[in-house]
């Protein structure tokens, strides 16, 4: 039987490892752009966080609110499964050089997703491409790695 983890490239891993920190660092910074867009607009949802400020009501519709959840719920859809897809990828010895690549062009396209979708709102086909070619390259890597291990 084959060692899975015998496999393994390292410098395949670090890349999958340095790309995936990036990604959870912009799944963290979504938290506090929420935050943020929440105190600019005064739309709070929560009674405790309008407690000392009498004059404001509770605010659950938000246009500019719902935009930025809307890009993380976005991110939690898309860039958790591809972690997993990722992972899975790397126990099949892919070629490093589009490893790598994949790993990259994943986490830049997410990250223009967020600024084309929540921060400078840009029209299509921006966010369509962003979105496409994580898509894309995590479909990629399912169907390598089913393949391999069929």
């Amino acid at each position: 039987m084959v060692q899975l983890f015998n496999n393994v490239n390292e410098e395949v891993y670090r890349a999958y490892v340095f790309w995936s920190a990036v990604l959870v660092g912009k799944m963290l910074i979504m938290s506090i752009l929420t935050g943020l867009q929440r105190f600019r607009k005064k739309a709070f949802v929560n009674p405790e966080d309008i407690a000392t400020m009498p004059k404001l009501k509770l605010k659950f519709d938000d246009p500019d609110v719902e935009r930025v959840r809307r890009a993380h719920r976005n991110d939690l859809e898309n860039i958790l499964p591809y972690f997993v897809i990722a992972f899975f990828y790397i126990l099949t010895n892919p070629d490093v050089w589009i490893a790598t690549n994949i790993f990259r062009a994943v986490a830049a396209a997410r990250i223009l997703h967020t600024l084309v979708y929540a921060v400078v709102v840009i029209p299509q086909p921006a966010r369509a491409i962003a979105f496409f070619v994580p898509f894309v390259a995590s479909l990629y890597m399912t169907v390598m790695t089913v393949t391999f291990f069929l």
